[in-house]
């Protein structure tokens, strides 16, 4: 997965949306306490970043080294380069050992994870009892440009890895074996907005960092013709208008089952 994301970690970091602070605080209320939270595939570290307001301390990893140089500094967050080769004791002991985080978030990746070697991890280092994961994604469906995005998503149906349809189905067919604590759980995830403010080249960066792009672009296709391009900027109103959209997102958070 890492290596998809190597070539436009930067673009990534650019085009991506913020998340709304309003999702950190009511996650910190989840939990019984805020000494420690782990962000799994930081990427850039947004999601590390609002997490740390609510947090003593934030361990943020990711496997991809050219998206954590990018990566947004805070004095609480802490980016760890975290290899698919490391060990899980090894990964366990980083954080300070079983039962010692409060809160895991993950933003727009669990879906690449081997997810059952990172749920058990996750039951691990999960406090017990307070402790919480909360995983959350968002897709193509982009109000109220939703044609022209769902136009250009069909073109891009080749190149997409088959683990991004977890994405694409909005987390429903996501295995999740955590207790529900109210805000989505497996099979019925939590449905949420984010409203960001999008130029036309904002736009584009977006579609730019999708993987699908990066990958029919080493396989010698330019999705973002110039053709194409000009379409979008047709369909935008105008290279210079700046337009309000909203990403319809999804989350399944829980806490381990206790037996």
């Amino acid at each position: 997965m890492a290596g998809l994301f190597v070539n436009q970690a930067a673009v990534y970091a650019d085009a991506r949306p913020t998340y709304p602070k309003e999702w950190f605080a009511k996650l910190a209320s989840l939990t019984d306490h805020h000494d420690l939270a782990w962000d799994v595939g930081t990427g850039n570290g947004q999601s590390a970043i609002g997490v740390a307001e609510h947090y003593g301390k934030v361990v943020a990893t990711d496997v991809s080294e050219a998206q954590l140089r990018l990566a947004i500094p805070n004095p609480k967050v802490q980016y760890v380069h975290t290899p698919l080769s490391m060990p899980d004791e090894q990964l366990i002991s980083a954080m300070g050992g079983e039962n010692s985080v409060d809160l895991i978030t993950v933003a727009q990746a669990v879906h690449w994870f081997d997810l059952p070697t990172f749920y058990s991890l996750a039951n691990r280092l999960l406090r017990k009892p307070g402790g919480v994961i909360a995983v959350w994604s968002y897709n193509y469906k982009i109000s109220p440009i939703e044609h022209s995005m769902t136009r250009f998503f069909e073109t891009t149906l080749p190149y997409w890895d088959p683990r991004t349809q977890h994405a694409f189905d909005g987390y429903r067919a996501l295995p999740f074996p955590f207790e529900d604590v109210g805000l989505g759980t497996e099979g019925d995830p939590a449905t949420l907005e984010m409203e960001q403010e999008l130029s036309f080249d904002r736009l584009l960066g977006v579609l730019r960092s999708w993987s699908a792009v990066a990958t029919a672009k080493e396989r010698g296709v330019d999705l973002l013709s110039e053709r194409v391009v000009k379409e979008l900027e047709e369909e935008w109103g105008g290279k210079e208008v700046v337009r309000t959209v909203t990403y319809k997102t999804f989350m399944l958070a829980g806490k381990p089952k206790m037996e």
